[in-house]
């Protein structure tokens, strides 16, 4: 049996009133039927982040960054603010630095007519400066279509489209997984 990927979701805003946890929980629910995966959530309100760069963090800031160097892979959870992502994940992706490095990163988006897709977008040639790889499928909500009880009302189509991402998603960091843990020369660097 192949040990399942590790993949952090990461909810990528602050604000407050914020949509991201009531999208966090849905795809956690989704992903938490799969054996083939083990996914946790970090959130990037409970990172204590500063605004600022720097390499001292705080304890919760460094149990973070450790959160995301685990994983094998990552679901980014962004909004689209002014047709962009949050400035908040942009910290958190500097501040994690290398732990992105040789990894597949998702994208999960909600917000406005399009559904958050500028903000993936803008994201996607940031993490190729990081040396990540983002997978195509990727799962947007249009206009907050979500019910009183958290869940899409297109219960269906969002289900498949998780479905679609959390799939590529595996297939990517298996692959890379596996080709991380045959490179000597990586190793040594990471």
């Amino acid at each position: 049996m192949t040990t399942p990927l590790r993949i952090a979701l990461i909810i990528g805003s602050t604000r407050e009133g914020r949509f991201g946890p009531t999208v966090a929980r849905w795809f956690e629910a989704v992903a938490g039927r799969r054996t083939d995966i083990e996914l946790t959530v970090a959130d990037l309100a409970d990172a204590d982040l500063p605004a600022h760069w720097t390499s001292d963090l705080s304890p919760r800031g460094r149990a973070f960054v450790e959160q995301l160097a685990g994983a094998d892979a990552y679901v980014v959870l962004t909004p689209e603010y002014n047709h962009s992502f949050p400035a908040s994940l942009k910290q958190a992706i500097d501040t994690a630095g290398r732990v992105w490095r040789r990894k597949p990163v998702g994208f999960v988006s909600y917000g406005g007519l399009s559904g958050g897709l500028r903000a993936v977008e803008q994201l996607r040639p940031v993490f190729a400066e990081l040396h990540a790889t983002t997978v195509r499928e990727t799962v947007s909500f249009h206009q907050f279509p979500f019910d009183e009880a958290g869940q899409p009302r297109d219960h269906e189509g969002a289900e498949q489209a998780a479905t679609v991402l959390l799939d590529d998603l595996l297939w990517w960091g298996r692959a890379l997984r596996t080709a991380r843990g045959n490179d000597e020369a990586w190793s040594e660097a990471a």
